[in-house]
């Protein structure tokens, strides 16, 4: 087979596309590798598609391990192709190996898959294993330190004020006034403006009162993004002017993790994530942090499948608002800012008066710089 599309097409499809040719050597590794990460799908069975002899036993190359196959993934595909590999085997397939295998997490390259999955199986591993383990969550909470931390902070550099100014940084670029004063150099024929003279705005800063950001995180085990992000949020805000932040962590029972907030890491090597979930009795807890109600913001990160008391939530929210403090229901902090949450038990808290949604860190980080900055 030496069509590349053909090719590609039998290594999507498998074995039942295997009418359309051998495969040449790099591929059939390729097949070999997808193999035995898919091949292991129920589905196969349940719509009777027919399976290589050679994968049941017999005759055929031996038995792949965790190992072997993430050695022959990274030979054989690119990195984006790579992650998704590793993150359908652990989270389609429970593959647990991969980060529970000492020799595995020696050479894996860390990404954000991997450290979901070491996350949820922490509380598996001997101390080496997870000291080799924390490699990966230094590595990606790295990352993310070094890809939110400019967006968090930015929010609070100042409110964009009308007047011009002399610094040029390009997200105070004013598009309006410089499209205004540059309409003498639009070419027709070319259909383009030419920009001579670019115009920004000026960022002004405000006098600050104290603020109190309290982060109630839901670590049961759908929640696991957002306590990787709630961690890096709240050690990117950590510092900053204007804004003492919490972070707390619950279950049926709560954590206070404040005292870890500058070091993203230690924190999430405390996180238990599974169990049930309490949301009042954190929500309860959060309030007896409050030290001036209308200055504190009280952000609850959860799918609001309350294991307690609704009505005990209910009414800790009521208090809350009626107190003057803000108070967010979060049901997704992260990137992709996707919720899945108890929309009953929302729309409740909604008609109390809390803002209830999801946010990115920066929209939240923009949220609380906004009320700072009042």
């Amino acid at each position: 087979m030496t069509d590349p599309d053909l090719e590609r097409w039998r290594l999507v499809l498998g074995e039942p596309a295997a009418a359309a040719g051998e495969l040449g050597p790099e591929a059939a590794r390729r097949d070999a590798a997808l193999d035995w990460l898919y091949g292991r799908d129920d589905d196969h069975d349940r719509r009777d598609v027919r399976r290589r002899a050679t994968r049941l036993g017999g005759g055929g190359p031996s038995a792949l391990t965790a190992v072997d196959w993430l050695d022959d993934i990274n030979r054989l595909f690119p990195k984006e192709t790579v992650e998704r590999l590793q993150r359908d085997a652990i989270e389609r397939y429970e593959i647990t190996d991969i980060v529970t295998d000492p020799e595995v997490l020696r050479t894996v390259e860390p990404n954000p898959a991997l450290l979901r999955a070491v996350l949820q199986t922490k509380h598996l591993m001997n101390p080496e294993v997870l000291r080799l383990a924390r490699r990966i969550v230094e590595a990606v909470v790295r990352d993310l330190m070094a890809r939110m931390a400019t967006e968090v902070r930015a929010a609070f550099t100042g409110a964009r004020a009308r007047k011009p100014s002399r610094w040029k940084q390009a997200r105070d670029f004013d598009v309006r006034r410089t499209l205004r004063a540059n309409l003498g150099h639009y070419r027709p024929d070319e259909r383009r403006l030419y920009i001579e003279t670019p115009h920004f705005f000026s960022r002004s800063r405000k006098h600050v009162e104290q603020w109190q950001l309290i982060l109630l995180v839901d670590q049961s085990g759908s929640m696991v993004d957002s306590v990787i992000h709630s961690a890096v949020t709240a050690a990117c805000l950590w510092g900053l002017p204007g804004v003492r932040t919490h972070l707390v962590a619950f279950d049926t029972d709560v954590v206070d993790l404040t005292q870890d907030v500058d070091d993203p890491v230690e924190l999430l090597m405390k996180v238990q994530l599974g169990g049930g979930t309490d949301i009042g009795r954190a929500v309860r807890y959060g309030a007896g942090l409050i030290e001036q109600p209308r200055r504190a913001i009280v952000a609850v990160i959860s799918d609001f499948f309350e294991g307690g008391s609704e009505a005990a939530l209910i009414r800790s929210v009521r208090d809350l608002i009626e107190q003057g403090t803000k108070v967010l229901c979060l049901a997704a902090l992260d990137e992709q800012a996707n919720p899945v949450f108890d929309r009953e038990l929302g729309q409740r808290l909604a008609d109390l008066g809390a803002a209830v949604g999801a946010m990115t860190p920066g929209r939240l980080a923009e949220f609380v710089a906004e009320q700072v900055s009042r």
